[in-house]
Formats: C-alpha cells, structure tokens, sequence
C-alpha cells in the first residue's frame, strides 16, 4: 500500500521537473540568482555611460558623429585599451560625419553594435573553426546592420534574451545564421583586444560545449552557446570625468528614453551594461554553468532523495522519520549550494519542495495508522486491561506483535457455581444483574494486579498475566488476584460461589482469527491445562487449584493436593491450592 502511495506522488513530482514547467523553471533560476557569488570585477573594463546631464550639455541625442569620433579619441588619449559602442548606426549621419567617426574607431581596438530585428537580414559571418559536428546555438531571426562606412569596423550583436520569468541570465557568445556564425557584442571585444580571426567551436552531442577565443581559456556555454552571466559590478564614469586609463571602455547612453532598460536579476540595464556584464564574465574562473546532463541528475537527485525521505518516516516511526527527513533535506541543500559554489548549476530546490510534499504526505499516513491503530488498541483493550496498562500499549504499539508470539504466562480460569440452579429460579433481569456483579469483581480484582481480562465464557472467565506486556512476577499476580476474587465474592453474598485454576507455562499469544474477525488470545497446553485445574475444583472440592508450573516459581507457600487425571492427559497432574 505504501509503495502504491509513493509511485503516483513521485511521477506527479517528477513531471513538472522533466518537461520544464514555468513555475519549475522560474524557482530553479530565482535559487541561482541567490546563491551564485557575484566575482570582484576583473579590472579590465569601464562603463562610459552617457547621462541625462551629458545629453543636456550636448544640446540633445543623437550626439552628431563628429562629437562620437571627439570623444572616441579622447578616451584613447586618457589611456583607454580600446572602445566598445554599444550604439548602432544604421542609418547615415545627416551631418556627415560618418567617415571621421569610422576612422577615428580604427585607431584603437573598436566594436561597434548590431541589433536583432526580425528582418531575415544577416551580416557577413564570422569566422569559426568547429571542433565535431555543426549542431547546437541559436538562429537568429535577422540583424539591423550598420551604414556601410562602417564595413570596416568590427561589429557584434547586441543581445540579450530573457528567461521564462522575462529576466536575461544568459547570452549567446555566438549566433546561428543561415550562413554561418555571428558573434555577440561582448565576444567581439575579446577579438578586438587580442587581434584574432576566427573562434574554435567545441561540440558533443547535445550542442555546444565550449567556444575558444586565442589569448583566454575556453568559455563553457550551454548546448546553446549562451553563457551565465556574472553581474559584475565594474567601476563606471561619464564624459566629464572620463577615468578610462589602462581599460576597454563600454560605452552606451543612460539618458532617459533613449535606451530600453532591459530586466536583469539585479535590476534594470542598459544594453551597454550587459554587454559589459558578459564580456567579465567569460573572464571568470569556474565560472557557473548548466550541464548537458543537469536535468538527468536533477531527477536522480529527486527520485532518490524522496524515496528515501518516505521510507525513514514509515520505518523510523514519526518522530524519528522527522529528524531523519530534516536530515536528508539539509544534505540535499548543502549539496545543492556546494554545486553551485563550484559554478555547477544544478538545482535541487524542485527537490526540497518535493521532499516536503512526500515528507508530509508520509507523515499524515503514518499518523492516521499509528492513530487507528491507537484506537484498536483501545477498543480491544480498554474493557480488558487497567487503563494504564492500555496507555502503555497505546504509546508503543510494538510490545503487541500482531499474529502471535510464544510467551511465558500464567492463565487463569474461573467459572460461577451455582449459576444454573440460580437462573431457574430467578427472573432474566435479576439473573443479569447477580452475573454482572459477579464478572464485575472478577475483572477489577484482574486489572487491579496487572493481568489482562481475555474473554468471557458465559458465566466464565479467562484472564492472562504477562501480556500483551510484561508482568514480573506474574505468577503470584495470578494468586493474589485469585484470592481477592474469592473474598470479594464471598462479601458481595449475591448467592453464587466460584471456582479458579491457575497454570502458568508458554502458550502462542497475539491476534488470532479471520481476517474479518479477530481477537486477542492465546492457545497452547499450558492455557487448557488451567481451564481443565479449574474444572476439577468441584471434584476437589477446592475454589482454588494451582499447577505446579505456578507453584515452582511463586513465593505463596501453597497446599499440596492429591494428584487429579484430566482429559488430555496420561499422567496425573501434581496441583496445590493456597489456604
């Protein structure tokens, strides 16, 4: 049953991991927003950001191309490596100073941008060396080139596509094109700074592995080509302070409505502040990333984590389940945090809710098994045993090993004499009352020295000591209540007496019957030698007969009686009574 359970809940749970759902999806990239360490940045660039203030001063955007090329060899004079343009200019400038513009850009190592536009335009390709097959990356749906002047100066697109949630977390070092090969912004400013020609595309069978650019390590991306951005926090200035010495500066405009602010687990960027983003990024050591195989282990992770959490609460009983559950969430979470830590993006967040829904499902099932089993245990009980003695079972449901055990006990039996004669000359209801009484005083005096009442025979009864729990010296237990029976009924005067045997030896004792109706009991030797002692008190003439099993380990100095023959047995049966 518990299996049957667990199946439905793990294929529900794995379902939304396995075809990627928004809301998986969105919490997975919510966990590497909080968890990934943002780096110091690298020290190699600056934001050039051209504010509301500097548009003003300018007398107003667009800033004519012979202001651009003013400022583009003013930075190179402060000591600028080179200049990245996070502006495009596909149209001519009405001023004409395009050519001066162009040629102040080939001064220095300088990028200027392209934008996506669905056009099904593509620029000329960039030259790529593919290590394995032509498989993986992005196709772009068309790019917005540059006026012409600018054929010369090399360009890179400026992309930056969002996640499920709208946030841009990862951009594409290259873009697919029915021709070939595109380069993004941020990658173009590697070829830029280290005058190479071409980059080395590693592949395997998903997609894209890795892109090399000579001069840096090889940059991870995903089957893709998009790499995680790191949201440095590279040092910016402004054209009147223009503090550029010794870095590649990324220039873009800030003023207000002229650039769209594109949304970012930090906040809203320009264009030109990704870029940045992206090329300190690819200068990362361990720099995060998500695996081929992220999502096969994600559901490993799950499939086994879960399990197990559902087995501890139904094996270990609830409240060591519970800290056992606790346990392997607090593993799976430090797991989880240590990956990331090393730039592994595997998310096990869709596992701990997991984990909790199954955790709590098994909690709920095993309490309601543990709280009808309670209630069995009462029910059977409570009429049978003192109450203290069914709180106990109650507690700890396993001193009852359900379907049988072989124990030591001593057995009592007792039958009303007289009772026949009695109900013939008396009405039903007063021959209720005088019987009621009379198993009344039986079963108090019983409960009173730990035994267990174990059924009701007519005008007899059958009692056990030592279980379902255990009862030390059971066998003078046994005695004791004999006794008190005796006198009590002897003070009640209700006109019946009693006769009582007591054996004591081991019997196969627990739940026995059909499986639609059972009771508590025991069977064996021992319990039908007791109820044939007790059947021989009137042959003896003795309210009391004892086995010798009894006898050898009570502490009662008891009366040796002449040996009896019962049924069942070939041998005469050495028995005592206690005067």
């Amino acid at each position: 049953m518990k299996k049957l359970y667990l199946l439905p809940l793990l294929i529900l749970l794995a379902l939304p991991l396995i075809f990627q759902s928004t809301p998986t999806e969105i919490i997975k990239l919510r966990t590497f927003d909080t968890f990934i360490q943002t780096p110091e940045p690298s020290g190699n660039f600056v934001i050039l950001n051209i504010t509301e203030q500097d548009v003003e001063r300018e007398g107003g955007y667009p800033l004519p191309r012979e202001r651009l090329a003013d400022i583009q060899l003013e930075l190179l004079g402060r000591g600028a490596l080179g200049v990245g343009w996070v502006i495009s200019f596909p149209q001519p400038d009405r001023l004409g100073g395009d050519v001066r513009f162009a040629a102040s850009l080939e001064y220095a190592p300088s990028v200027i941008a392209m934008f996506e536009t669905p056009n099904g335009n593509y620029p000329k390709t960039t030259g790529t060396v593919i290590k394995g097959e032509d498989i993986g990356g992005i196709l772009t749906e068309g790019v917005k080139e540059n006026f012409d002047t600018y054929d010369n100066v090399l360009q890179g697109i400026a992309t930056a596509p969002t996640e499920v949630d709208q946030l841009v977390r990862r951009v594409p070092l290259l873009l697919k094109s029915p021709d070939g090969w595109l380069a993004s912004f941020g990658t173009q400013i590697y070829k830029a700074l280290f005058d190479v020609k071409t980059y080395i595309i590693t592949t395997n069978e998903n997609g894209i592995q890795e892109i090399a650019i000579r001069g840096i390590p090889p940059v991870k991306t995903d089957s893709l080509g998009r790499k995680w951005i790191s949201w440095v926090d590279t040092p910016q200035t402004d054209l009147k302070e223009m503090d550029v010495n010794g870095k590649f500066v990324f220039v873009g405009v800030t003023a207000n409505g002229v650039m769209p602010q594109i949304a970012t687990p930090v906040g809203l960027l320009e264009p030109h502040k990704i870029q940045t983003a992206l090329a300190e990024s690819i200068l990362v050591q361990n720099s995060p990333y998500i695996p081929d195989w992220a999502l096969a282990v994600e559901i490993l992770i799950l499939i086994t984590t879960v399990t197990l959490v559902w087995l501890l609460l139904f094996y270990l009983g609830i409240t060591w389940g519970l800290v056992s559950g606790v346990l392997t969430a607090s593993v799976t979470a430090l797991g989880g945090y240590y990956l990331i830590s090393k730039g592994m993006l595997i998310d096990v967040t869709w596992t701990l809710i997991s984990q909790f829904v199954v955790g709590a499902t098994a909690f709920y099932l095993r309490f309601r098994e543990q709280y009808k089993l309670r209630l069995l245990i009462k029910k059977q009980f409570e009429h049978y045993l003192d109450p203290r003695q069914v709180k106990l079972l109650q507690n700890n449901p396993n001193l009852l090993k359900l379907g049988g055990e072989k124990r030591v006990c001593t057995f009592l039996f007792t039958d009303v004499r007289g009772f026949t004669s009695l109900s013939e000359q008396l009405e039903p209801e007063q021959v209720t009352e005088i019987m009621n009484k009379a198993l009344t005083i039986q079963s108090n005096a019983v409960k009173e020295h730990g035994g267990m009442v174990d059924k009701y025979i007519g005008d007899a009864m059958m009692a056990i000591f030592n279980a379902p729990i255990d009862l030390p010296n059971h066998e003078d237990k046994a005695i004791k209540t004999a006794i008190k029976i005796i006198e009590d009924m002897k003070k009640a005067d209700i006109g019946v007496a009693i006769g009582i045997g007591i054996n004591t030896g081991e019997a196969v004792i627990g739940n026995m019957g059909s499986d639609t109706r059972f009771d508590y009991s025991a069977i064996g030797d021992a319990v039908n030698t007791a109820a044939r002692l007790e059947s021989a008190t009137k042959e003896v003439g003795k309210d009391l007969i004892i086995g010798l099993n009894t006898k050898q380990k009570s502490k009662f100095k008891l009366k040796l009686l002449k040996p009896i023959k019962v049924k069942g047995k070939s041998k005469s049966l050495e028995i005592y009574t206690y005067e």
